[in-house]
Parts: C-alpha cells; structure tokens; sequence
C-alpha cells in the first residue's frame, strides 16, 4: 500500500471498529435481515429493504415491517404459495412515499417469476457478471432489468434505473449486505467477491467523501460513487466498501469519539 493511505487507513479501521457492531444496527433496514438463516430468505427480504430504503428511515422502518409481516418466516415460501390476487389483498392500502399496494405487489411476482427462471436472485445477478468487470455496475443494471421487466409496464418506484447514471444507492446496500459478512452485514451471496462493490453514495456519504478530499465533483451520481469506490478500494483493495456502515453511523448515533476520528482522518488528508 502507498505510503499516503497508511495513515488513513489505520483511522478507518479504527471508526470500523468503534462503530462496525450489531448495537449501531437499528434504526436501519438492516436490523430485519437477522431473522433469515437461509440465504434464499434472506435475499428476498433484504431486496424488499432495500427497495423500500428511500425516506426518513422511521417510515422505511415502518413500510418494511408492515410488508415482512405477512411473509412470515419464510418469504420465498410465500411467493412461491400465493397468488398475485392474494398479493394484493395482503397490500391493499399500502404507501410508502411514492410506493402504492399495487407497484409492491407487482415487485414482488417479479421476484417471484425471477426465482422460478433462475432459482434465486443470486444466480440472476450472477448472470450479468463477465470477466474483466471491475466493479458490480453493469451487472446491477442487467439485473435490475430483467426484474423491472416483469412488472406491469416496466417501470416500478421501488426499482431504480442503474443504465440513467444514478447512483443507485439502495441496490449497492443490498448488494454489500448480501455479499459482505462480518458483525454487520449477513452475507451469503459467497459467487460474488466483495471486492467488486461499490459505495452506496447517499448525500450522508457523498458529503463525507468530499470532506475526505476523496471527489470534487457536485453531483452523488454513479460517476462520483466509483470515483469514492476507487480511493477505498486502494485502501482495502479486497473489500472497499468495509468502511461504508461505520462511517455513516457517526453522524446518526453521535458519540464524541467517533467525531474525533472523523476530524482527525480529515486533518490525515490535509497533511497529505
């Protein structure tokens, strides 16, 4: 490692130790996935969490334990056992932000048809891979269109458009969750290596990545996550997202120490 990320990174690995535990977990939508061992639950209801992470995260707190609840322990049993009139049914009435009954019941007969096609979600994502590819961008665009072409229309809130530039923030953190095991995130998407990740930039995120010197650019776009991306990942060349979940628990949850690492990894970029 080049000597000027040496600094760096020993602070980072101290906000990841400060902050990378399962007490700083709530309130995020993470906190829900502990309740799936099988990873072929799990990443049903962590695509759902993260469809739904858009919002003050009360709300999204709430969305998502209104849809879970219904799913029981094992949502993929679910899906495979109840109708799309059964779907509707269970989320008539329902709202979150842009989000109708109607556009989450069409979300999830896709998930469900994609689960019958592939076997999982996994081996969908999994099929967009290609050698070479550096980082997970193409292959979440191919995957979030095979998804969003099998809802009514082709076009669903809770589905973003990866191929328009946007950051895409909420399928990033999917991904990290489902790829990353350690304290925090669950893993068990093990085909997919974390190195690959991408920031999941959300203005939280963008704002200290321009505090860290790390973009100068004005816009939290995908250019400007893979610009963050790529100064974590020669810090942590084999997982540069590891920092992600620490460093945005500094600002929710406020403890001194963690605003005392935070200036001093910005006074380690000055100097350099």
């Amino acid at each position: 490692m080049r000597s000027r990320f040496l600094e760096k990174k020993t602070i980072l690995d101290d906000i990841y130790e400060t902050y990378n535990k399962q007490e700083f977990i709530a309130p995020d939508p993470l906190q829900f996935l502990s309740s799936y061992d099988d990873i072929l639950d799990r990443e049903i209801a962590g695509f759902i969490c993260a469809g739904l992470a858009y919002g003050r995260v009360e709300q999204i707190c709430k969305s998502i334990s209104r849809v879970l609840t219904p799913l029981g322990a094992s949502p993929r049993k679910f899906l495979e056992q109840t109708s799309v009139e059964g779907l509707r049914k269970y989320y008539r009435g329902f709202k979150h932000r842009f989000t109708t009954g109607e556009e989450l019941s069409d979300f999830l007969m896709a998930i469900r048809e994609i689960i019958r096609e592939h076997g999982s979600l996994q081996a969908c994502f999994l099929r967009g891979m290609r050698t070479g590819d550096r980082d997970t961008t193409r292959a979440l665009s191919l995957f979030i269109q095979e998804i969003r072409k099998r809802t009514a229309g082709g076009s669903n809130s809770l589905l973003p458009c990866p191929e328009k530039k946007s950051a895409c923030k909420r399928y990033h953190l999917y991904l990290r969750w489902m790829v990353r095991h350690d304290d925090v995130d669950p893993g068990g998407w093990h085909a997919v290596d974390a190195s690959f990740l991408v920031v999941p930039l959300d203005i939280h995120m963008y704002r200290i990545g321009v505090a860290l010197d790390m973009t100068t650019r004005r816009q939290a776009d995908l250019r400007t996550a893979l610009e963050i991306t790529e100064i974590f990942r020669e810090i942590s060349p084999g997982d540069p997202v590891r920092y992600d979940f620490a460093l945005t628990r500094i600002g929710i949850h406020g403890k001194p120490e963690g605003a005392m690492l935070l200036q001093k990894l910005a006074n380690s970029v000055r100097r350099n």
